[in-house]
């Protein structure tokens, strides 16, 4: 404490936001303070993610907060930098309530001679401050170098806090790395907490399934992340509910089929499972086979409702309706059927 000056501010390390409003961020004064803070804080959990480490951190003497953040928006189509003198607060919330107090610039890229000028004069709208202005403008320039060379999907520095002193610091960060380039950083993959993901999840991964856990109650199988997507989208439009996202890849492999079916029967609020295949270097049969082999070595006591199209499509729609399991090649009549067998319909 005394390397602090005396005052320290005790923060749970989760992986989780808002835990200044579970009464997991504590401000203390004394090494007695600190050590019971911190005993109450690593007691608790935060929307489900126990508290197994705290950070001490200097407490600072804050005149204002800022919010500050780089990330993609996928409308426009480019990288842009967030900055909101609503610091502090859930920025979410703001941008729904308050979006005039949201500014937003594109960032052409900090070696374009322009460019720093232009943040410069952008960052004044917010920040007022000439000597504000000439701190913000390289924090913001190498949060954006941070973005491009990890790449990130948001990198977030809430809040950008201006001390009593006059110096902007930043008292909180998160960075969202993009899972997709994770494998060209291997600095950033040792980082990769367990805690992240479900037993579910964890084991999909080392079978080379993606997959992630949703709330709903139809279980999802589907080869290519964008038709994935789609018909988890359809499955919504159609007042039904998801409860995984798994792509199970263009491998023609029956086992990655079984492993994908033995992962979603272990959900106990699944309700029906439903196979979406477009085959093209997956072959239809061979999915027939996986989903057959599933049925015969683990227990799935829901039903599952099966659209093959592709590859093979009648070689492997034979074997599934020979099995006694009903096949359809159209994508709307299979997801309302799974929908409809959800909400115990059928």
């Amino acid at each position: 404490m005394t390397t602090l000056g005396g005052k320290a501010i005790i923060k749970a390390q989760v992986l989780t936001g808002g835990r200044g409003k579970a009464g997991a961020i504590r401000a203390v004064s004394s090494v007695e303070e600190a050590e019971s803070a911190a005993s109450e804080i690593l007691s608790m959990s935060v929307k489900g993610f126990p508290v197994k480490q705290v950070l001490v951190a200097e407490m600072l003497d804050i005149r204002a907060e800022y919010y500050a953040g780089i990330t993609v928006d996928r409308e426009i189509k480019s990288v842009v930098s967030i900055v909101s003198a609503a610091g502090g607060m859930d920025i979410e919330e703001i941008a729904a309530k308050e979006p005039e107090k949201i500014r937003r610039f594109v960032m052409s890229g900090v070696t374009d001679s322009n460019t720093g000028e232009a943040l410069a004069e952008w960052l004044s709208e917010s920040f007022q401050n000439q000597a504000l202005i000439e701190q913000a403008v390289p924090t913001v320039e190498n949060m954006y170098l941070l973005f491009r060379e990890k790449d990130c999907s948001l990198v977030e520095v809430n809040p950008l806090a201006v001390t009593v002193h006059g110096k902007l610091v930043a008292a909180d960060a998160k960075i969202v790395f993009d899972d997709n380039g994770v494998v060209r950083h291997p600095d950033i993959e040792r980082l990769r907490n367990p805690e992240e993901y479900t037993a579910d999840e964890l084991e999909a991964r080392q079978t080379g399934l993606s997959f992630v856990s949703l709330s709903g109650q139809i279980g999802c199988m589907v080869n290519g992340a964008g038709l994935a997507m789609a018909t988890m989208d359809v499955i919504k439009s159609l007042g039904g509910s998801a409860a995984n996202f798994l792509d199970v890849g263009g491998s023609s492999n029956p086992q990655k089929v079984v492993s994908a079916m033995q992962i979603l029967s272990r959900n106990k609020n699944l309700k029906v499972i439903l196979v979406n295949i477009f085959g093209g270097i997956t072959r239809c049969d061979d999915v027939a086979q996986g989903i057959l082999k599933a049925r015969q070595e683990h227990r799935i006591n829901v039903p599952i409702v099966i659209r093959l199209i592709g590859t093979n499509e009648e070689k492997g729609s034979k074997m599934l309706r020979e099995a006694g399991l009903s096949v359809t090649r159209r994508m709307t009549d299979a997801v309302r059927d799974a929908v409809e067998c959800s909400k115990g319909r059928q």
